[in-house]
């Protein structure tokens, strides 16, 4: 048997389509704390669609660790992501008590909108390095939604 090929089907028959089930943030910061400070917001924008819809009326822990900065963002959102899909529970206010490239606990404030805008199954790693840039830091944020 001589090698075998793939049958090519028609040219036409397969596109490439965008894919509507990730969202992403570009988010920028003059250091780490104000960078994972804002990415919280931004989530909660995505979340919520209009951070005046979110009340203040409940304020919860969190503290993470993981071995770099790109891994500590992931477990951050990804705790907040969690609390949002269980809870309806949306946190657009943060309080450091500790920040590290590889550990954070913070007190967060927020409450539950009347509905979300969208569901965040999973922060990801797609493309996800902070860089830095002339005015601090830079990162983009893949959510799959």
């Amino acid at each position: 048997m001589g090698r075998m090929t793939a049958p090519e089907p028609p040219q036409d028959s397969i596109r490439i389509i965008d894919h509507t089930a990730d969202w992403a943030l570009r988010v920028r910061a003059g250091d780490l704390p104000e960078l994972f400070r804002r990415a919280a917001i931004g989530m909660a924008r995505l979340l919520a669609g209009d951070l005046a819809a979110v009340p203040l009326d409940e304020a919860r822990d969190v503290a993470v660790a993981a071995d770099d900065a790109e891994g500590l963002l992931v477990e951050w959102l990804g705790e907040l992501a969690y609390w949002a899909e269980r809870d309806g529970f949306v946190a657009p206010v943060v309080e450091w008590a500790e920040l590290s490239a590889t550990a954070l606990a913070a007190s967060v404030v927020g409450g539950r909108p009347a509905e979300l805008q969208k569901h965040i199954k999973a922060v990801t790693y797609h493309d996800l390095a902070i860089r830095a840039v002339d005015d601090g830091l830079e990162v983009t944020i893949v959510f799959d939604v």
